[in-house]
């Protein structure tokens, strides 16, 4: 076979047409103008669905619009918390203790005295320190996750739960009782601004993707509120539409686009779309639903049912229930987390005086462990997460 030398017209046609497939890419530059190659469209990554919201000013960068839980896989661990040693930490409202349980051993290793009726462990938002919420003692405890040392209690008044807003700027505590959400410094717990709300009993909360606004559930009058976090005031408030609805738990789905909240005597979640903030519905769980947590691959959301001794998953992709754990021997699966490798669900067992750990795989029974009286919001710590939102450890 042989081959013909091109002509001077050939030479110049295919030099033309060179250079038209490579003035585009040329135009296809790097931010500091250096040429880059345009990507063919099977190496174009998938379109996404969301865009990165502007968040919160001082708030740190969403990950993934799609994910606002892309920080929270197994194995990614802050450089502040690699060499915490792992543990869970009960508090026992009756018993004005907490416990410390070994998760390898399952078994309780120290028990610290705090103040009067603590109700949740909650992880700082630099994730340096855990408070204690003694909610009836008036008082914030700190521990030192790194030694298990408690120190001197903080005043703060009616601290039935605590958050921190996502830039990390403010504590929210939930003065429940008081009917006030107080914000404080986050480090010393000075009080910076006091929010009065007509509803009662504030409890649980979670923020928007973006951070503007939270959503906070007020347990005792069956209502939830809209707060924009930056003015630190409430801008809507509903009445929800369940007589006698008992509203826990808040969480945020992974797409950032819908809220969910635990219910008691609902007995299910409610379904709210937080930017419109317009009437939700509600999705049957089980007696006494009151506790949600994400899975490590944001896929489901495990959702507690105190009332009947069981766990439901619900699938965020299908948007539906597809499976119910229950606890043999009963129980009363309250708040809890989830280990930082994702395998193991811890939960507080309010009633029972124990602690229930679960295979997130199975849904099998690993151990029940006793502890003091009224177990309540337990946290796992360390876990994975770039900074904390709070509560027994929401991290982002």
């Amino acid at each position: 076979m042989t081959t013909t030398p091109l002509t001077k017209r050939a030479t110049v046609l295919l030099a033309g047409a060179v250079l038209a497939v490579l003035a585009p890419l040329a135009a296809c530059g790097s931010p500091d103008g250096k040429p880059q190659a345009r990507s063919t469209k099977a190496e174009r990554p998938a379109k996404r669905k969301n865009v990165a919201p502007a968040g919160l000013p001082g708030m740190p960068p969403v990950l993934d619009p799609d994910d606002i839980y892309a920080a929270d896989r197994p194995g990614l661990l802050s450089p502040v918390v690699r060499g915490f040693p792992s543990r869970v930490y009960v508090p026992n409202t009756n018993s004005n203790t907490v416990s410390v349980i070994d998760p390898k051993t399952y078994k309780v290793i120290e028990t610290i005295r705090v103040g009067v009726q603590p109700q949740h462990v909650v992880p700082s938002w630099d994730l340096k320190t855990l408070w204690v919420n003694n909610n009836r003692g008036h008082t914030l405890t700190p521990i030192n996750p790194a030694t298990g040392a408690a120190g001197k209690p903080v005043e703060a008044h009616d601290p039935y739960n605590l958050y921190f807003t996502p830039n990390g700027k403010y504590a929210v505590v939930m003065a429940s009782l008081d009917r006030e959400l107080v914000f404080r410094d986050p480090h010393t717990m000075n009080r910076v601004k006091t929010v009065p709300v007509s509803c009662s009993g504030v409890n649980h909360a979670d923020f928007s993707a973006d951070g503007r606004y939270f959503i906070v559930s007020c347990e005792f009058s069956g209502e939830l509120l809209k707060v924009d976090t930056e003015r630190m005031r409430v801008i809507r408030q509903q009445k929800l539409p369940f007589k006698g609805a008992m509203p826990q738990d808040v969480k945020l789905s992974p797409d950032g686009r819908t809220f969910y909240i635990a219910d008691m005597t609902a007995h299910g979640m409610w379904v709210l779309d937080g930017k419109s903030f317009d009437t939700p519905t509600l999705l049957p769980t089980g007696k006494g639903c009151h506790g949600l947590y994400v899975s490590r691959d944001s896929r489901k959301m495990y959702v507690t049912n105190r009332g009947e001794g069981s766990v439901s998953l619900f699938d965020f992709g299908q948007r539906k229930l597809t499976e119910k754990w229950w606890l043999p021997d009963g129980g009363s699966p309250d708040m809890g987390g989830v280990s930082a490798d994702g395998k193991v669900l811890w939960l507080s067992g309010r009633y029972n005086s124990e602690v229930y750990a679960i295979d997130t795989a199975t849904g099998r029974q690993l151990a029940r462990i006793p502890v003091g009286s009224g177990p309540h919001g337990l946290a796992v710590y360390p876990q994975p997460g770039r900074y904390s939102l709070g509560h027994t450890g929401v991290f982002r």
